[in-house]
């Protein structure tokens, strides 16, 4: 370069500087502007020598990502600094300690967040795109502030990747769909949201989106003409009634576009609210929600609106902090318009997010409140026990989902995301609460625990201490909290049973003439085909292991020559007390099931992945070869359930000792006085046998009932019906196969 270009950089430089500070959202004070003129020198002189593959200077990396971080989600010095210095460790000599004896450890901090990630991406393939995004979550704990300045950091490097080679840019485009939009979208900011979803649009599908930007183009004279008849109209009004106001149309994002046309199978032409009007309007927070209703009400005045999409998150607020009025009215030429009201106040937020959020809370300081958010993070964070995708899909539902509102039996409002049930709601409340749950009514009425809720349910949980979750509860819910509650009460009641289980075995052995000890427990074990302890115990708890089988290997084991060799393999350190502590590992995955119903389906291994009996894996619909099955951590999930979501199966290997299943039972007999009485009891006393329902009958001294339980396997079926006979009275009871 010359030293004119020099010269001309230098200066183009300085000019961002002054920009950065002009532009900051936060009143900067004197000690404000120091922190960040000492940031700038130090990253100017960290990344003297380095250049961008656009050939620009680095420096106006940091510096772009700083201005975002000003003024589009309005944060303060400290992050304005982070943001100016969150590439120095990475890319040069200096350390995280220089930069906490240069500033201070706040400063520090979030830099050294920001270069975990950084490390975490660049280490990582495209098939570790889910732990690196719990990893990066991870660095909430310290401070939010840190994924804040990522996304600025991810914004701005979306918006100068054209000299990238394409196979990076589908990559980072993909990466910032599947994560960082999402992210952006919780934490209130809509504008970073709907860019990042629009540049991650143009890399991953170019010519879709060339077409709808040619197509707004076009359309655009005829749009704005619209939105100028209808402002007219409106202006008279408001005018009339005094409002201090501004009307402006808001074209919906590229993004958006591509959604509905993709969802409702339509032309761009056949989108219809391609844009929305948006009324902002000044206020005193006092009138703030009175205005909006007059606003309303001479929209109303002139245009008919559609009831069921009026949108009031005035009274309920979105918990991102979003508040606005959405109305959507039948305007000119039959088109449906939305109308947007908010006041100032309002639309700030919706633009910065957390950051003005606080400022209206705490004043103008950007400390003491972003982290309130954490709290809703943390239970999910904390559950390690889920896999990496698993977390992520669940992340990702409580991040973008829209939101319902439900109520209380005392009126008090609760949100929870679109689509959650009624045992959903009983885990919302507590845990307790959730496990306890035995039934559920919604708007006075009793419902199935797995009805989904809607805006406006009043929805009240009926407990009993006795009720306990069973596996089929995870198809009842879809919040991961519930999840994650339903999961660690399954794994207790699993090692109750194993502790059981363990006691039934000592007694049974016992009578064998066989010693329960170590030794005998590996070779239990191996005779078996288990892995480990606990999944032999549990088996003898729930009857699997039945007598006949003990006898078989306590036959075996008198065998001195086969001892000898059984000896010689048995697994070393498996003790029966520390192994009671680990979770069931079934070796028995000899049955693959797809969908919530659990069919058996035809399928495929694939050869990219070539899964094996156990691993966690899904199913995709292929066009040509039916079901292929691949590993959740295959290098081809993360695009598959990105681009195909509506292809992807759920599927999972189960073991077919330990599947629950549905068994119908007629019995008939005598009807004797305390006849049903008994034959509750025995069913109440048999361990694992849930009855799902009941009818009984008596005619003429005659008895006739039929029993629907759920079981886990034919060993405990078989315990029931004998039970069952035992009963005076019963004269048979026979099993129902319906087709």
């Amino acid at each position: 370069m010359t030293e004119i270009d020099i010269e001309k950089e230098n200066k183009a430089i300085a000019q961002e500087y002054k920009e950065l500070l002009r532009i900051s959202y936060q009143t900067l004070t004197t000690e404000d502007k120091k922190l960040i003129r000492k940031a700038f020198d130090v990253a100017v002189e960290a990344h003297k020598d380095q250049r961008r593959k656009s050939g620009e200077a680095y420096i106006f990396h940091p510096i772009a990502v700083a201005k975002i971080v000003a003024s589009e989600i309005g944060l303060g010095a400290t992050s304005i600094a982070a943001a100016l210095l969150h590439d120095v460790v990475e890319d040069t000599p200096t350390t995280v300690k220089d930069i906490e004896r240069m500033f201070n450890p706040k400063v520090a901090q979030l830099v050294e967040g920001l270069t975990k990630i950084s490390i975490v991406q660049k280490d990582m393939n495209v098939s570790m795109q889910a732990e690196n995004f719990r990893k990066m979550l991870l660095t909430l704990y310290d401070d939010v502030r840190v994924i804040l300045i990522k996304i600025a950091d991810r914004l701005h490097n979306m918006q100068t990747m054209d000299s990238m080679i394409d196979h990076k840019q589908v990559k980072i485009a993909s990466e910032t769909l599947y994560i960082y939009a999402p992210l952006a979208h919780r934490l209130g900011l809509y504008n970073i949201k709907t860019k990042l979803e629009d540049l991650g649009l143009k890399y991953t599908e170019p010519a879709v989106y060339n077409d709808i930007v040619s197509k707004i183009k076009e359309t655009k004279e005829q749009q704005d003409a619209y939105i100028k008849d209808i402002s007219d109209v409106l202006k008279a009004s408001l005018d009339a009634e005094d409002i201090d106001y501004i009307i402006k149309g808001r074209p919906k994002s590229i993004y958006s576009i591509r959604r509905k046309m993709k969802a409702q199978n339509v032309t761009f032409d056949e989108v219809y609210d391609k844009f929305a009007l948006r009324i902002v309007y000044k206020s005193d927070p006092h009138d703030e929600k009175f205005i909006a209703w007059k606003i309303y009400s001479i929209v109303t005045d002139h245009y008919r609106p559609s009831p069921s999409r009026l949108r009031d998150w005035i009274s309920s607020p979105k918990s991102t902090g979003y508040e606005a009025l959405h109305i959507t009215v039948m305007g000119p030429k039959g088109r449906w318009v939305e109308i947007q009201v908010r006041s100032e106040r309002m639309d700030e937020i919706a633009e910065k997010g957390y950051a003005a959020h606080y400022k209206y809370k705490n004043g103008d300081s950007e400390e003491g409140g972003l982290d309130v958010w954490l709290n809703l993070l943390r239970e999910a964070l904390e559950n390690s026990e889920t896999n990496a995708i698993d977390f992520v899909e669940d992340f990702k539902m409580n991040l973008y989902s829209k939101e319902i509102y439900v109520f209380t039996p005392k009126g008090d409002i609760k949100s929870l995301p679109k689509g959650a049930t009624s045992l959903d709601f009983a885990f919302s409340i507590h845990s307790e609460i959730g496990i306890k749950t035995r039934g559920t009514r919604v708007n006075g009425k009793l419902v199935p625990l797995n009805y989904e809720l809607k805006s406006g349910d009043q929805v009240e949980i009926i407990t009993s201490p006795n009720q306990k979750p069973t596996a089929n509860w995870f198809d009842y819910v879809t919040t991961s909290r519930a999840k994650n509650k339903i999961r660690n009460v399954l794994n207790e009641n699993t090692k109750k049973i194993a502790e059981d289980g363990k006691e039934v075995l000592t007694r049974k052995l016992k009578h064998l003439k066989v010693t329960l000890n170590e030794t005998v427990i590996n070779e239990l074990v191996n005779f078996f085909h288990l892995k480990t302890s606990l999944d032999l115990f549990y088996r003898v708890g729930i009857g699997t292991i039945d007598n006949q089988q003990l006898k078989d290997f306590a036959a075996q084991k008198s065998n001195t020559l086969i001892n000898f060799f059984k000896n010689k393999i048995k697994r070393s350190g498996n003790t029966a007390d520390a192994d009671i502590h680990k979770p069931v590992l079934n070796s028995n995955y000899d049955m693959l099931v797809f969908g919530k119903e659990q069919d058996k389906l035809d399928y495929k291994l694939s050869t990219c992945c070539n899964p094996i009996p156990g691993d966690q894996v899904f199913g995709f619909v292929t066009i040509n070869e039916g079901i292929k099955v691949h590993k959740k951590d295959c290098p081809n999930a993360i695009s598959l359930q990105s681009n195909y979501a509506y292809r992807i199966m759920p599927a999972k290997w189960i073991d077919s000792s330990q599947q629950e299943f549905k068994a119908i039972l007629n019995i008939t007999g005598m009807d004797t006085i305390g006849l049903t009485n008994e034959l509750t009891k025995v069913i109440s006393n048999n361990m694992n046998v849930n009855i799902q329902s009941i009818s009984l009958s008596g005619d003429a001294g005659l008895f006739k009932g039929q029993l629907t339980v759920i079981v886990q396997n034919i060993t405990i079926l078989k315990k029931l019906i004998e039970n069952i006979k035992k009963i005076d009275g019963i004269d048979r009871v026979t099993r129902v196969y319906k087709n």
